[in-house]
């Protein structure tokens, strides 16, 4: 695309490394994947980590408890301009957190986002997702699936498992969106990261007063149980954690999955013919894009040896999901849109103990938003060339802009 940003090849490779077209992905990950897979690059504060570029690699460092994800040791990879930073701000992230510490802050809400737990939700995902639908069916055409569907539907989501308002949480996506640009400076996302705190302290005390059916008040109501005291900045950065990671990933998803459909008709077309190849083609569609790369980075505790290198305890590590998941070790072929492959052991999501959380929630709404809109509207079809179509290569999330689709 003529407005899509140039990745620098001269000089130390810096990371993130920028996509420049729609469905590739950069040819440096491949460059080093053969010819340098444990390689360094240049963060956003000028220092250098480890980057790994092989599928096998990154598994086995995403299990690898000498590599830990302490966001504010000296060594984690800083990689946006104030990103470590504005982490000083809240009480730490259970993505931070490791061994007995993330166990005893991820094990009280596992069960929210287990597969059983997600399936009573389906019901309520499905009347979101065809409320959405019928807005849509009602706008002057063409219309973004950007702003009345792939952001709808999980921002409504997960805003209502926390049991906030979607009215009460605009200033907070307003907030992560600026979090989320590349270009933010580093005194921009301090600024944002103090006002996001300042909004999760409020919605805590809100469940506090007025406790609901959800899961920050079910927590609320654990700790008292168990300790008599409420850990207030604690449920602030689960509160931020979960409304931030439950909604940009699956939304980029969301309008990524309709434009790689609409344009590869005949798997469109196996799709709508049989809906249980549906699973299949959301495990290759996070395979194929991998639009979160920013939470997989990781610090040496100790000496540890990666693919035949030797990493320095205090050093940081790049475990590259993008390149892993288009490994043709691991995925033949990788670089082709292939439901019919088994990519279930993508990285997409992580690996390991920091594996995504809501991961089965999320498969669940883009299964939903898959089925239903290709049903209700079979002649769907983009508005415009995909080479007009504005992909967020300036983001620490990929995705698009906006999606114009007309029937």
């Amino acid at each position: 695309m003529s407005d899509a940003p140039v990745q620098e090849t001269a000089g130390p490779i810096r990371f993130p490394i920028t996509r420049t077209c729609p469905f590739a992905i950069p040819e440096t990950y491949a460059r080093l994947r053969d010819e340098e897979p444990v390689s360094r690059v240049e963060m956003s504060d000028g220092r250098h980590a480890w980057m790994l570029t092989r599928h096998a690699d990154v598994r086995a460092a995403l299990v690898d408890p000498r590599l830990g994800s302490d966001r504010s040791d000296p060594g984690f990879p800083s990689i946006s301009s104030g990103g470590k930073s504005a982490f000083a701000h809240f009480a730490p992230f259970m993505i931070s957190l490791d061994g007995a510490a993330h166990s005893a802050a991820r094990s009280p809400v596992i069960s929210e986002f287990s597969m059983r737990r997600v399936n009573t939700l389906r019901p309520r995902i499905q009347q979101i997702v065809d409320e959405a639908i019928d807005k849509v069916l009602e706008l002057p055409r063409p219309v973004d699936l950007v702003q009345h569907l792939a952001l709808t539907v999980p921002r409504l989501v997960i805003t209502e498992r926390i049991g906030a308002s979607p009215d009460y949480l605009e200033r907070f996506y307003a907030l992560a969106a600026g979090m989320l640009r590349r270009s933010t400076t580093g005194e921009e996302r301090d600024a944002i990261a103090r006002e996001m705190r300042a909004n999760m302290d409020r919605l805590v005390a809100e469940k506090e007063a007025d406790p609901g059916e959800d899961l920050l008040s079910r927590e609320i109501a654990r700790q008292r149980a168990e300790t008599g005291d409420v850990d207030r900045p604690g449920l602030a950065s689960l509160a931020q954690l979960l409304l931030l990671a439950g909604h940009e990933s699956t939304s980029e998803m969301i309008s990524l999955g309709i434009v790689t459909l609409l344009t590869h008709p005949e798997q469109l077309a196996k799709m709508v013919a049989d809906p249980g190849r549906t699973p299949a083609v959301i495990e290759e569609l996070l395979r194929y894009f991998s639009v979160v790369e920013i939470g997989m980075g990781r610090v040496a505790t100790e000496d540890v040896e990666l693919g035949g290198v030797r990493i320095k305890a205090g050093e940081g590590v790049i475990a590259s999901n993008v390149a892993a998941n288009r490994d043709p070790l691991a995925f033949p072929d990788p670089d082709v849109f292939d439901p019919d492959r088994d990519a279930r052991q993508h990285v997409a999501q992580g690996h390991g103990p920091h594996q995504c959380l809501g991961r089965n929630l999320a498969r669940v709404e883009l299964q939903t938003v898959f089925d239903t809109l290709f049903r209700r509207i079979p002649d769907l079809r983009l508005a415009v060339g995909v080479e007009e179509l504005p992909f967020k290569y300036d983001a620490l999330v990929y995705g698009l802009r906006e999606l114009p689709v007309t029937w």
